[in-house]
């Protein structure tokens, strides 16, 4: 408050005052000095001249008018014969405050909207000038993105100053992505200023096997004040439209939703009605249409767990991963398909030498938060032509020629021996023919998992021809016929309720910049997984270890 009082000139602190009387005695002592000096000078010069020595042979010139109309305007010689300059415009302004209103309008619209309590705390003018819509409609704009909805408010009566202070800086920390606590189904959440609301989007993956459609989004809560002066929030569950609910934020990077009308979810027909509804929204078909009687149970037990918490849920803040220029591909969200358990939202990272997909959504045998796929990137593996592609047992020989080395490593790494370059080049030519097919383009290929921007292969990204191996079930027939890059992975299977979890060998198959698939080999299924193209706004990590906590935290949510 002290510097905000000397910039404003309404007052200052006692060390302030006992500087500027010291700095006031130094500077009077100095001009003392000044004074003495110039009298003493100007007599000795008038001295001179009344002595007779100010004629043309001395040297020494007198000062009279011309000489006085060479300072120009705004000098004149004072009594003592010192030259002062005099101010011709308008006073300097000495402070903030000083200066003219539109002036300080413009200053405080590029200040953030936390600051402006502080700014009131200052002055009566400043707090006065706060009052102005300028500044407001350019928070709004700069830090919410909201444009033309603005206009609409202000004609419906709500300025923009009441839209910032009573609804978009109160609920600014729930904006951005959220994972809902419902059990091993997890979720994705997106709270975002919509126009003149804060709308919360659930959103869905595509109908089961369209893996490459757009992602379906349904609102759960809304945020708004159309209709009174203060914000009010309203529950979008159910089929008859909005009603009154409750947002509660208490711990950091969490909320909690609740509906206060619950009968607004029910429908006429009872439970029936409601599952037949929500089996038409969830997988866009009837019970009857799905002929698969374990997929029938999975569906059924979904609808009965979920539906019971009614839209009262608690959210937990997660982030999109950070973006390196080694990347092998752009990090983000993708759809990808689970067999039975249909579509799943999973999370694409890197880290140094891999590549991890987090499960966002989940199902009873691998609940949400797990590392569902982690792919080795230094461990590339060259694929045979088509016609042994087809064979799985090829693949299986490749493939798991490379796990047994990765265990073999573990193994010595446990035992306490370093294992060195020499060590592992001598055990890959001592392994089997297909390790040594994939060690030899090891060298080659090892750059590849972590490009150098100044220096790119052109043979490495060449797209190749790729064919599944026969007996290797898709729910996707329609796959891409061509790949990238190949890697030996590990994805998470376990049996109903997460129990006996271990990781089995796969194939990571690179396809393009939007598309990544994983060959399950135990399983002997492959899944496809598609980016999500949605704009996510506040959703970006701050950094690499805050996104790498949340990953630990969402694992341990479901474990």
């Amino acid at each position: 408050m002290a510097v905000c009082a000397r910039l404003c000139g309404v007052g200052q602190s006692r060390r302030c005052r006992r500087r500027q009387r010291q700095n006031q005695q130094d500077q009077g002592s100095d001009s003392d000095m000044d004074e003495e000096e110039e009298e003493r000078i100007v007599g000795q010069r008038q001295g001179d001249v009344g002595g007779g020595g100010g004629g043309p042979e001395s040297g020494v010139a007198t000062a009279g008018p011309s000489d006085a109309c060479e300072y120009g305007s705004g000098h004149h010689v004072n009594r003592r014969g010192c030259t002062e300059r005099t101010s011709t415009g308008p006073p300097h302004p000495q402070s903030l405050v000083e200066l003219p209103p539109e002036l300080l309008v413009e200053i405080f619209s590029l200040l953030p909207g936390t600051a402006m309590p502080n700014v009131a705390l200052v002055c009566k003018k400043f707090k006065q000038i706060l009052h102005t819509e300028t500044i407001w409609r350019r928070r709004c704009m700069e830090e919410f993105g909201m444009k033309d909805d603005l206009r609409k408010m202000e004609v419906g009566g709500v300025s923009s100053r009441d839209l910032y202070v009573k609804l978009l800086h109160p609920y600014r920390h729930i904006l951005g992505l959220w994972q809902p606590d419902i059990g091993p189904y997890g979720g994705l959440l997106n709270v975002v200023v919509d126009g003149l609301f804060i709308i919360g989007w659930m959103y869905l993956p595509p109908h089961d096997p369209r893996v490459e459609d757009p992602m379906r989004r349904r609102p759960l809560f809304r945020i708004h004040m159309w209709e009174t002066k203060k914000a009010t929030v309203e529950c979008m569950y159910g089929h008859k439209g909005p009603h009154k609910g409750d947002i509660q934020t208490g711990k950091k990077d969490e909320f909690s939703t609740k509906c206060n009308q619950t009968d607004h979810h029910r429908m006429p027909g009872g439970r029936q009605e409601e599952f037949r509804t929500w089996l038409e929204e969830e997988w866009g078909r009837t019970l009857e249409e799905i002929f698969h009687e374990h997929m029938q149970e999975l569906i059924l037990m979904k609808f009965i767990y979920t539906s019971q918490y009614d839209n009262c849920l608690t959210y937990r803040r997660i982030y999109l991963p950070p973006t390196m220029p080694s990347d092998l591909l752009q990090p983000g969200l993708f759809k990808g398909t689970y067999g039975s358990h249909g579509l799943e939202i999973v999370m694409l990272s890197f880290h140094e030498t891999s590549a991890r997909a987090t499960k966002l959504t989940g199902d009873p045998n691998v609940p949400a938060g797990q590392l569902t796929l982690d792919v080795d990137l230094s461990r590339p593996v060259v694929l045979p032509d088509l016609e042994q592609q087809r064979n799985i047992e090829e693949l299986s020989r490749l493939v798991l020629g490379v796990h047994e080395e990765v265990q073999r490593e573990a193994e010595q790494r446990a035992k306490g021996a370093s294992a060195t370059v020499g060590g592992a080049a001598e055990g890959a030519c001592g392994s089997t023919s297909a390790e040594a097919g994939v060690e030899a383009d090891h060298g080659a290929c090892s750059d590849s998992c972590q490009p150098d921007p100044s220096s790119t292969s052109t043979n490495v990204d060449e797209a190749k021809p790729f064919v599944l191996p026969l007996g290797v079930t898709a729910r996707n027939e329609v796959y891409p016929r061509t790949c990238r890059k190949c890697f030996y992975g590990t994805g998470l299977i376990a049996g109903h309720g997460f129990t006996s979890p271990e990781r089995t060998p796969g194939l990571f198959v690179l396809f393009d910049q939007d598309r990544f698939g994983f060959i399950w080999l135990e399983l002997k299924s492959f899944s496809l997984y598609s980016r999500l193209t949605d704009n996510l706004a506040h959703a970006h990590a701050p950094n690499m270890e805050r996104f790498e906590a949340m990953l630990r935290n969402m694992q341990s949510w479901t474990s």
